[in-house]
Parts: structure tokens; sequence; C-alpha cells
């Protein structure tokens, strides 16, 4: 695999490691899970929400090999490797499944590319996804995506680390004009609660990281303009084809919501 791995910073917070303790991982440091426990004071819904936002990654790419033609995945930020990866998920249906993983976090390229060693069909992408015409192009890419053929891409948990001005829209965009029709599209992202509780969450996270916005349903649902929105639409990642009976959530359960798109 190609790509320089720069030096792991055990001083400074990692969104992949933080994520990865909300997670009960234990590729992480101290200050990650200092962080991690801010999250845990202020946000008191952090671990259900991360869990949540998993288990519904899980069930989609479950759902895309069980039910579509589409064997070839692109996971965009992906974060440290935990129970479950989408490789995993997608190869235990279909060992003929091709994944790729984008994440710049150096600790995510070490681990994944040690788990990853003797699977020919996965690969690791060392860009940034806010550069997707690099990602693109990228070798790796360019030798294992079939892009005349449907895939998946995957934006799990990483547009709401996108601010505005770096044009979240414009990269889910730049995708779905790659990508041929029957391409499926998977975002889960922080929604924008309105209320004190979760505005001040917010702020930590912002505050912590120095970038990225929680948005609204509409504007979530906008990141995925002119595709078909499939059932049951932008909802929070609990319920998303749960098979949950429904229920009243609590405040931070609705934080986290999760949608997928059909490219017509």
């Amino acid at each position: 695999m190609t790509g320089e791995i720069s030096s792991i910073d055990s001083t400074r917070p990692s969104i992949a490691r933080v994520y990865d303790y909300l997670l009960g991982g234990k590729d992480n440091y101290a200050v990650d899970r200092e962080i991690g426990d801010v999250f845990k004071r202020d946000l008191p819904g952090s671990v259900a929400i991360a869990f949540a936002n998993r288990a519904a990654l899980v069930r989609a790419v479950g759902e895309i090999v069980a039910t579509t033609e589409v064997r070839q995945f692109i996971d965009l930020g992906s974060g440290l490797p935990t129970a479950d990866n989408v490789h995993q998920v997608a190869q235990r249906q279909d060992p003929r499944a091709r994944v790729v993983y984008v994440d710049t976090d150096p600790q995510v390229l070490v681990h994944g590319r040690a788990l990853l060693e003797e699977n020919d069909l996965t690969r690791v992408v060392p860009v940034d996804v806010r550069d997707p015409e690099a990602v693109r192009s990228h070798p790796d890419i360019v030798e294992l995506i079939d892009f005349d053929r449907p895939v998946a891409v995957v934006f799990s948990a990483i547009l709401h680390h996108v601010n505005d001005e770096e044009d979240p829209a414009g990269i889910v965009r730049y995708w779905h004009d790659q990508v041929p029709t029957g391409s499926h599209f998977f975002v889960s992202h922080f929604r924008s609660g309105n209320n004190a509780e979760t505005a001040e969450a917010e702020k930590v996270l912002q505050g912590t990281f120095g970038r990225g916005r929680w948005r609204t349903d509409d504007e979530i649902e906008s990141l995925l303009d002119g595709m078909e929105i499939l059932e049951p639409g932008i909802v929070p990642a609990s319920l998303w084809r749960s098979g949950a009976a429904e229920r009243e959530l609590t405040v931070w359960e609705r934080l986290i919501a999760a949608g997928m798109a059909r490219k017509r």
C-alpha cells in the first residue's frame, strides 16, 4: 500500500481514538480518555450514541450485500478497527466484497494495515476525506474499486466534523458523480437538537477538535440531494432499520441520525 504514516501524537486528542474509547476499545491514550470522560459527563448518552451509530452502520452494510448487487465499499473517515468492521460484515456474506478504508489518523493506518495484512480485497488509504479527488486518484482506490460497477460510499459519523466552508455537500456530490446508478450512500450525523443540553455538547465537541457542525434533519437530507432516500428516511440511528418497536427516545438517543440513499 502507498502513503506515508506520520508519527502518532499521544499528547493531542484524536477523533478516532476518542471514539474507540467510547466503544470500549484499548487503542487510545490518557488525553483521549480525558476527552471521552468530558463527553460522558456533558453528553451522558455518548457511549450509547457511539454504539447506536456503529450498529446502524453494520445493519446498512449487511443489507447492502444481502439485497443489492453492490460488492464494493469506500468507508470515508473510517476510524480505528473495532468489532464488525465494514470488510468483516461484507466479506462474511460475500468473500468477494472489496473495501477501502480512508483515514489520516496514523494510529488508524497502523492498526488497519496490520489487521488487513493478508486481506487482498481490503485496503487502507491515508488521504484526507475533504480532498475527494486525491482519494479517488489514490493507487489503491484505482486498483481495487471498479467505478463502472455500483459502489457503496460510507460517511459514518464523519461529515459533522467537516465545516460548512469545507463544503460537505460538495464532497458527497463528488462521489455521487463518480459512481454509477445503483450505488448506495450511508450517512450518520449528529443532529442539531435546538436545546440547551445538546447545544452545550456541540460546543464541547467543537472546542475539543476545533471543527465541525451538527446539522438539522433537513440539512442532513440535503447532503444526499439528487438521490433516492430509502426507507425509513433520516431517523435516529438507534431506530434505523433496527426492527425495534416504536418507543419514546431520550434526548441523547435523538442526537445521532442515520440514513441511506441510492443513486438513481
